[in-house]
């Protein structure tokens, strides 16, 4: 088993890195493996809605990370996705990607464990947290929990690293996704029955 850990900060070794620094050496401890896609500082598109995905099932800007990241989060077993706060949100190239990311490929990530974590100074992490969790919620991804909001509170790294309180979230996040991941090995039952999707236009003549 492998958790992919996205990284949507662009700093590659800050606060965001390292609280998934301390889930993933609580996976580890745990029997599952972890890696870490570090989102980086290269421009990223936004969704222009042209609807090429549908055909291709994968975006057709081909020169940012958005392919790849698909193709990664396809590959594991279960996903966290990892943000600062800016301005009381994610970060705003992480949410452009993730846009495209599950417009392309909501589908085929459905029945993965999931869960979000963000990194602030001082506020805002609930609202960030919350619209990140929606990216799961809508795409049939069984949202892993923990013991409060999953998120860390610091303006450095080793300001991260004294939130005691925020790093015993960090470790209680990743055992619930190593025994939700194992109970869901262990049991075998596969996904659950699909209806077909009914679509509900409010707009009437």
């Amino acid at each position: 088993m492998k958790v992919l850990l996205v990284n949507g900060s662009p700093h590659q070794k800050g606060c965001t890195y390292t609280a998934l620094a301390e889930v993933a050496k609580t996976l580890r401890e745990n029997g599952v493996d972890s890696s870490i896609f570090q989102l980086g500082t290269r421009p990223v598109h936004g969704c222009i809605a042209c609807g090429k995905c549908a055909e291709s099932g994968k975006c057709v800007f081909e020169d940012d990370c958005c392919n790849e990241l698909l193709g990664r989060m396809q590959q594991a077993d279960g996903i966290v996705v990892g943000s600062p706060v800016y301005y009381g949100g994610p970060n705003g190239a992480l949410c452009a990607v993730l846009d495209r990311v599950f417009y392309c490929g909501a589908r085929t990530l459905a029945d993965k464990p999931a869960a979000c974590v963000v990194s602030c100074r001082r506020g805002g992490a609930s609202a960030a947290f919350d619209r990140l969790n929606k990216y799961f919620m809508m795409s049939n991804m069984p949202v892993v929990t923990s013991q409060y909001w999953n998120c860390v509170h610091g303006n450095t790294a080793d300001e991260v690293r004294r939130d005691l309180e925020g790093l015993q979230t960090m470790r209680t996040l990743a055992r619930n996704m190593a025994w939700m991941l194992q109970s869901i090995e262990k049991a075998k039952l596969g996904a659950p029955r699909r209806e077909p999707w009914i679509a509900t236009n409010f707009i009437r003549e």
